[in-house]
């Protein structure tokens, strides 16, 4: 499938999206995601995979709104229904994105970026060394304060799950996209929810960072700044 490339970073002309590290501090509003077309299912479910292996090219604007929608956006607008399940209807988790220009919260509602720090988190969220260039780390973070139709003691678990069918759906929508995407539970917490500033209550449960190959993958063509 054919889409307009837009590297984060860079304007390719006046009715391009606006570049993420000039945006206003306050928020970013993302494209609108296609929801349609792609990798049917099965060959999405056939090509799933973890990448430890990224380059660090900038995903494009649009790659990154069809992501954070895939991830839990809202696909039902009359009632809000999002992309993955949630007890209760609570929708617990929160996705903070990291990026190399800052670090932000998805709000699904507005389908838009909303800044949590000034500042690159991303290697914060893990070990590995890939973490200080792949382009886009996204953090769940579990709002356990959502969830008061669910008894105490079954808050985090059933959170847990939540997050894990978010982390299904981007790797669904990476093999789909051929992006490379790798999901993780060890990681900073400490300081990622020092850093974000999250309220009492809140917790990062799972971290996915989402990328170009690190070398050639399929018939994808990547238009970069030095093509055009």
């Amino acid at each position: 499938m054919t889409r307009p490339l837009f590297r984060i970073g860079a304007v390719l002309n006046a009715a391009s999206p606006r570049p993420l590290d000039t945006a206003p501090q306050g928020a970013i509003v993302l494209p609108r995601p296609m929801r349609f077309g792609g990798m049917p299912l099965m060959d999405a479910l056939a090509a799933r995979r973890t990448s430890r292996e990224f380059s660090d090219e900038s995903i494009n604007l649009d790659e990154l709104s069809e992501l954070l929608w895939a991830a839990n956006g809202i696909n039902r607008d009359a009632e809000g229904g999002r992309t993955a399940p949630s007890a209760l209807g609570g929708y617990e988790i929160d996705i903070y994105v990291l990026l190399a220009a800052g670090s932000y919260r998805y709000d699904p509602d507005a389908h838009r970026l909303v800044l949590a720090a000034p500042f690159d988190l991303r290697a914060t969220t893990g070990y590995q060394d890939f973490l200080s260039y792949a382009p886009v780390d996204l953090v769940y973070v579990a709002d356990l304060n959502r969830m008061q139709d669910v008894p105490a003691r079954q808050r985090e678990s059933f959170a847990y799950a939540s997050a894990g069918a978010i982390v299904q759906n981007v790797y669904l929508y990476c093999a789909s996209a051929e992006l490379a995407v790798g999901a993780r539970g060890w990681m900073n917490r400490t300081a990622l929810a020092a850093n974000l500033k999250l309220p009492v209550g809140s917790t990062p449960l799972l971290a996915q960072t989402v990328g170009y190959f690190a070398h050639a993958h399929g018939n994808r063509r990547t238009v970069g700044l030095e093509a055009l």
